[in-house]
């Protein structure tokens, strides 16, 4: 069985005790917290829900409604528990769940595969003041432990659950982690939709169009609420660009971040009622262990007052090598082993996955500043800025043409960055540098990429060319994965 996650003491608990001598203990300075008026509130609502006879009442029902699993049994020699609380969440197919209309609408045609769609490690500190998500992709070149009547073997990561369940997916993150999973929750279709919808929708943002025809995916570039359908077509997305899996999973990372931002912001978590409503959703159709129950969910609330994208941070597993031939089982993908000892260490110390990372970081992009030829235009009214933005890219790596002119429309609301179909990595790298810009396909344009500068434009970041592997496990927290 696991080992249950540390509790935080119910307020009564951590109440000073008068010492022997009569006098009260002064208690400690509490550290000062933005929102505070706010949090107060929060936990006031937290409390109500915990507490108030119609309060515990919800509480229970909602423990009496998740189907349970055992994920843990006759499991032996697992990894030395860790500090904070480990949860292995599992996605899978679900689609014989989801309404004849709904699968037509979002092509979820096809039998379901019986495998996980989406693995992540979900690590919240012990101290409940952080979140680190860390993907692992479900083509991950994986072994499977050896135990009785099972032999040691190779698999891709998400057929560990076609085999042999939660318990086999289980045994084989803890065995190439070395990380102790504290709780299991499974996701299907069904229960992402409802939450997603229960919650209003979810704004996504995309400087460029994002299209695949095999989930029915169609956004125009810019910002976009999503409800639980398109939520589900926009996580499920492998064909929009050559990342295939590792793309999507930094499409799921930018998701959960939204949604984190979504369930903190809103007011739910001010209102019980509202909360309970997220919490059915959420529940209604998930299985988790036997050990995650009422006192889980309190933990998670209380660590949930406390969230905002800030204290949430996300990555992939670091990536070796795309394509790594692995007989029976075709091309997966195999971890960097040392980079990913390193990363699986931090979530077993507790620490954050990018610890005294500077607060303006250099942007990581595929392809190098000075490798982009660009020609920048001014659509705007306003004199010299183009100039302005010429220097500024050319400040930073891009061989600009240094002669900037006016465009055609001096009535641009936002820079876009048009390009030719053939240059869209360097596209993509222009545009990493200009916050919130547009990508705009333009066929016949040629090498030269063209900024056309725009009302919005407010400065040119640092971007620096990196290994595309290790772009892809590169550490991001939630406000700097959304809309800006």
């Amino acid at each position: 069985m696991p080992t249950p996650p540390r509790r935080s003491h119910s307020p009564a608990q951590r109440r000073p005790q008068p010492s022997r001598g009569g006098e009260r203990p002064v208690a400690p300075a509490r550290r000062r917290r933005p929102r505070w008026a706010m949090r107060a509130v929060t936990t006031l609502s937290v409390v109500v829900l915990a507490s108030a006879g119609i309060g515990h009442a919800v509480v229970t029902s909602l423990d009496a409604t998740i189907a349970r699993v055992d994920p843990f049994k006759d499991m032996k020699n697992r990894p030395q528990a860790g500090h904070g609380m480990n949860v292995l969440l599992v996605g899978t197919d679900g689609r014989d769940r989801i309404s004849d209309e709904e699968r037509r609408k979002y092509k979820l045609g096809g039998a379901p595969c019986h495998c996980t769609d989406t693995i992540m490690i979900v690590h919240i500190s012990a101290d409940r003041e952080r979140a680190s998500v860390v993907s692992l992709p479900r083509d991950s070149y994986a072994e499977v432990p050896a135990d009785e009547g099972r032999k040691a073997h190779p698999i891709k990561i998400n057929a560990a659950y076609a085999e042999g369940g939660p318990n086999l997916t289980v045994r084989t993150v803890e065995h190439m982690t070395h990380v102790k999973i504290d709780h299991y929750l499974e996701v299907d279709f069904t229960s992402f939709m409802k939450t997603v919808d229960v919650l209003g929708g979810v704004r996504i943002c995309t400087a460029e169009p994002l299209k695949d025809s095999y989930t029915g995916l169609d956004l125009p570039a810019g910002s976009h609420q999503l409800m639980g359908g398109e939520a589900l077509q926009f996580v499920r997305a492998r064909h929009i660009d050559n990342d295939s899996d590792l793309g999507r999973v930094q499409r799921q990372q930018r998701f959960m971040a939204a949604l984190v931002e979504r369930a903190t912001s809103s007011g739910i978590l001010l209102n019980p009622m509202r909360f309970r409503d997220v919490t059915r959703a959420v529940l209604g159709s998930v299985r988790a262990d036997k050990e995650f129950g009422t006192g889980e969910l309190l933990d998670l609330g209380r660590a949930m007052r406390n969230f905002s994208p800030s204290s949430s941070e996300f990555t992939t597993v670091p990536i070796g090598q795309l394509g790594y031939t692995v007989k029976g089982l075709g091309s997966t993908v195999k971890w960097d082993t040392e980079r990913a000892e390193r990363l699986f260490r931090a979530l077993r110390e507790d620490r954050p996955l990018a610890e005294h990372r500077p607060k303006h970081r250099v942007v990581p992009v595929e392809v190098a500043p000075q490798q982009i030829h660009v020609q920048v235009e001014n659509g705007t009214t306003r004199e010299g800025l183009g100039k302005r933005v010429d220097a500024a890219l050319a400040g930073v790596g891009f061989r600009t043409t240094g002669s900037p002119v006016a465009a055609a429309e001096r009535t641009q609301k936002r820079t876009v960055v048009a390009h030719d179909p053939g240059w869209d990595r360097s596209a993509k790298s222009l545009a990493a540098a200009l916050p919130g810009s547009e990508l705009r396909a333009v066929k016949g344009l040629g090498p030269t990429l063209k900024v056309i500068v725009g009302k919005d434009f407010r400065q040119v970041r640092k971007v620096r060319a990196v290994d595309p592997l290790q772009g892809h496990s590169a550490v991001v927290r939630g406000d700097e994965t959304g809309c800006s």
